[in-house]
């Protein structure tokens, strides 16, 4: 049976897909997630999809606290929680009075969740490593409100909380750690290992053993080490997806791509001979994929993470400060239909058409088909309807000035109507724009999916 797993992983063969990214992006003026985002943990609870991230605000003090987006589809579209941020900073003087990050969370029972999450002090910091603890706390809902444990943290000095799986009873918490301080070259890197414990609250005990993941060889891709990433359990494999560094700095050129490891005891873990899975270079703009956090919904691997730009999207701040979330998606090489929400407005003025960069790059790089479905919702008194515009690009960045097509939609006044359109692109990048035909009255609800075909 284990050389039959064996034989199964190294059989794989990926495509990558780049979701609609960002699918989470930072906050608007004053709010506590302005400055950066980046990726802690993915979710699904009955119907709900969790996507949990720390944030920092632009004023001071400069603290990360937990915030979590919901969705109904792996895509989105991802809405804050208005009770955000739902883990903060614990009170002057304690082990998690600077910061609060890397959220992960289990449902223990049937109305109990358990998060672990990495905390740090003011005084914990050096310039040959970054000190981090790990604390614990629980909630009757995947939104909280979260307790913390009393006797909190549970693990001192482990660096970055990545993953938590419960497996036969036991539960193994994979980490970054030891995390590189200020005075190495890859700052804020470091190796995966391991802690086990019988209980959520420990004691947790180290593996003797560790590291169970290491950077690779001189001059590979990730000879720089890892941002902290999840380990999932499924089929009898424990399965680690990553982002792997080079041996560079400043941080936007770590150039991390997203490789895969497999375990069949959680301990001793093979890289893919394939790696790197998902390439930076495939996804428009994009520096570095961190903070890599997979879930799995058959056919497709969806890897949540940090996204970093070559160019920042925002006139406010520098490439080096702007992060984003950002997902893409894995496929094994079998005929797919996967639906990616593109564009979502509530309202579209009269007379007026979307911008560009109100929609993703839509890579078609592995797909043989694409079907666009428009919807919106018309004015009792609207006498004109919607018009779909596809606009194509080489790289996913420069786009044509000129339509490759246009459909549109059907109209009912008062009505809300769909369309979908099939269409065979011969180009690399799409992105669609939306226009209101209406002189007068405004579009509601409208949305546009694409759907993906091989």
């Amino acid at each position: 049976m284990t050389e039959k797993i064996r034989e199964s992983i190294l059989s794989r063969n990926f495509m990558q897909i780049p979701g609609p990214n960002p699918i989470v992006a930072v906050g608007g003026e004053g709010t506590w997630d302005e400055r950066c985002i980046e990726s802690c943990d993915i979710f699904k609870d009955q119907e709900t999809y969790y996507l949990y991230y720390h944030g920092v605000p632009m004023y001071d003090p400069f603290a990360y606290r937990v915030g979590v987006a919901t969705a109904s589809h792996p895509l989105g579209p991802w809405t804050k929680y208005a009770k955000n941020p739902i883990l903060d900073l614990g009170p002057e003087g304690s082990w998690e009075d600077e910061h609060i990050a890397c959220a992960f969370i289990i449902k223990e029972e049937t109305n109990k969740y358990c998060m672990w999450y990495s905390g740090r002090s003011k005084g914990d910091s050096t310039d040959s490593a970054l000190k981090w603890h790990i604390g614990l706390a629980t909630a009757s809902s995947p939104v909280g409100p979260w307790k913390k444990y009393e006797d909190n943290p549970v693990m001192e000095d482990f660096g970055y909380v990545g993953g938590v799986v419960k497996h036969k009873g036991k539960y193994y918490m994979y980490c970054e750690y030891p995390i590189a301080g200020r005075e190495k070259v890859n700052v804020d890197y470091g190796p995966i290992a391991l802690v086990t414990a019988d209980a959520p609250e420990g004691p947790w005990s180290k593996y003797e053993g560790n590291p169970v993941l290491s950077p690779g060889e001189w001059g590979s891709w990730d000879d720089g080490g890892f941002s902290e990433a999840k380990v999932f359990y499924r089929d009898g494999v424990f399965h680690l997806f990553y982002g792997g560094a080079k041996l560079l700095k400043p941080r936007r050129l770590t150039q991390e791509s997203i490789g895969y490891a497999y375990s069949l005891d959680g301990y001793n873990f093979t890289k893919y001979s394939g790696n790197p899975v998902a390439l930076r270079e495939k996804n428009p703009n994009a520096s570095a994929f961190a903070e890599v956090h997979a879930f799995f919904e058959p056919p497709f691997i969806y890897l949540y993470h940090t996204l970093r730009y070559i160019t920042s999207p925002s006139p406010k701040l520098g490439t080096e400060d702007i992060e984003d979330l950002g997902v893409q998606v894995l496929i094994p090489n079998i005929p797919f239909r996967l639906p990616m929400p593109i564009l979502n407005i509530a309202s579209l003025k009269a007379g007026t058409i979307s911008l560009l960069k109100d929609c993703p790059p839509i890579s078609l790089e592995h797909s043989s088909s694409l079907a666009l479905t428009a919807e919106c919702t018309y004015d009792a008194a609207a006498k004109a309807g919607l018009r779909t515009h596809v606009r194509a690009s080489y790289d996913g960045i420069n786009f044509d000035t000129t339509d490759l097509y246009t459909f549109d939609n059907d109209f009912k006044p008062g009505g809300t109507m769909r369309k979908t359109v099939e269409l065979s692109p011969k180009v690399r990048f799409i992105k669609v724009l939306v226009e209101n035909l209406s002189d007068a009255h405004d579009l509601k609800d409208l949305q546009v999916i694409a759907t993906l075909g091989n």
